[in-house]
């Protein structure tokens, strides 16, 4: 991070050219910038401020970011004003890969729904393998739709993420945990009033569609954010103004997804005899959007941990209730029993989820309202 007592000395009344020592300092920020906007971004991710602006002469950063960007020589500048001949070739292949990014986020969904009615119309050992196929299929089109498009992960954030593995314990409690939360506090696995088996405890598999359906609503919503946020960076006449303006449309693309996910909910819910409003998937949607929308921006420790923490809550929970079952230890599942007694199963998920969503989404508010946020991995360095 630049040392803003040096750039005050640079700043100082009687340095005869203050801009030229900045630029001196981010010239290659300057050089490999394509707008102003980017050296905005990049000036407030090293610690200048509309204040430190002020000591260089300007009204806010994005003025100095304007001055920077002009003063650097590019080849455009000494290029020939004649009009280039449009790449016809590159414009098609832009055009099919937008194409490709609209539609793709609906095949985890659509391989999901295919999947489930397969497992409707089969028994046995042939059900067994078109679950397993259709658990592949699914996880290959997840794969492939957040490979590209607006939750695409470069592979330098990939490798920091690294929450791939609790984002898949938090899917399979919505699949199984319901169920297995209900069969221990009723005795389960071997105890259950009408003599079924562990085995037997119901699978959820209305939310696994829904939340694999939801994808692309996802997708697109981030889209959107994205979208906007560069369009309030272009408007914006200062940091304070661009955070004040982009908090609003982070809320309204989370609340257009949470919209949007209540309505797949309550579509799935006749055909897999589900309930029409479930709080615990919406919890969980929200969760994971906000957490990949900040893993996206370059936000990687707070969703890793947030995560984690959710995940491992809700594991907790039927833990505590079959280890409730030792001699002296039925204190430790006091807590859950209570709370299922009063609640159902569900309440887990929804408070456990709920306030990890609720924590990411006050911390995206605030990371994600800086203009810095909204650069490129390789260009915030």
């Amino acid at each position: 991070m630049t040392d803003l007592s040096e750039l005050d000395r640079g700043a100082a009344p009687g340095a005869a050219d203050p801009v030229k020592v900045l630029l001196h300092r981010h010239r290659e920020l300057c050089e490999r910038a394509v707008d102003p906007l980017e050296i905005a971004a990049g000036l407030e991710a090293h610690g200048i401020t509309d204040r430190t602006a002020a000591r260089f002469r300007h009204r806010d950063v994005f003025s100095l970011a304007e001055e920077l960007y002009a003063r650097v020589p590019r080849d455009a500048d000494t290029a020939s004003d004649a009009p280039a001949a449009p790449d016809l070739p590159a414009r098609e292949k832009d055009r099919r890969r937008s194409v490709a990014v609209l539609l793709l986020p609906l095949l985890p969904g659509t391989l999901c729904a295919a999947a489930l009615i397969a497992l409707a119309r089969t028994h046995g050992q042939t059900r067994l393998y078109a679950a397993a196929a259709g658990l592949v299929a699914v996880a290959l089109a997840l794969r492939a739709t957040l490979r590209r498009g607006p939750l695409a992960l470069t592979d330098a954030l990939a490798s920091r993420s690294a929450a791939g593995t609790w984002t898949c314990l938090l899917l399979a409690y919505a699949v199984l945990g319901d169920g297995l939360l209900r069969t221990a506090v009723t005795g389960g696995p071997d105890g259950l009033p009408d003599g079924t088996t562990g085995a037997d405890w119901p699978l959820a598999l209305a939310p696994l569609l829904a939340l694999t359906l939801a994808v692309a609503p996802a997708t697109w919503t981030a889209g959107l954010f994205l979208t906007h946020a560069r369009r309030k960076l272009a408007a914006s006449r200062g940091l304070e103004d661009f955070a004040a303006s982009v908090r609003p449309v982070l809320l309204g693309a989370v609340a257009l997804f949470l919209g949007a996910l209540a309505a797949l909910v309550a579509l799935c819910a006749p055909f897999l005899d589900a309930e029409p409003v479930s709080p615990s998937v919406l919890a969980l949607g929200a969760l994971l959007l906000v957490a990949r929308l900040l893993t996206v921006h370059g936000f990687t420790h707070a969703p890793r941990v947030i995560l984690m923490l959710t995940a491992v809550a809700q594991v907790l929970a039927p833990a505590t209730v079959f280890a409730a079952r030792l001699p002296g230890c039925a204190a430790l599942g006091a807590p859950v029993e209570a709370l299922t007694a009063a609640w159902g199963p569900t309440a887990v998920p929804v408070l456990a989820c709920g306030a990890g969503a609720s924590i990411l989404l006050v911390h995206a508010s605030r990371t994600l309202a800086h203009a810095s946020a909204h650069l490129r991995p390789e260009q915030a360095r």
